[in-house]
């Protein structure tokens, strides 16, 4: 039998969604040990003089307790 936690994390980028996912999965990594899986709970972007400065997604991480 396994036990699973989920952590929720706050990711950003300039360059993408995308990015912002893998950047905070990347980082996730460093502290959180038998990563399963991460889901995009939530995205937004930060608009200044009418440009996308920052994209910004809101990450579940599963992973498996040992």
């Amino acid at each position: 039998m396994s036990v699973a936690k989920v952590s929720e994390i706050i990711a950003s980028s300039s360059k993408s969604f995308d990015d912002a996912v893998t950047t905070g999965v990347k980082r996730a990594t460093k502290t959180l040990k038998g990563i399963q899986s991460a889901w995009v709970a939530d995205q937004e972007v930060i608009v200044r003089n009418d440009k996308i400065v920052e994209y910004r997604v809101r990450l579940k991480v599963t992973f498996v307790l040992k």
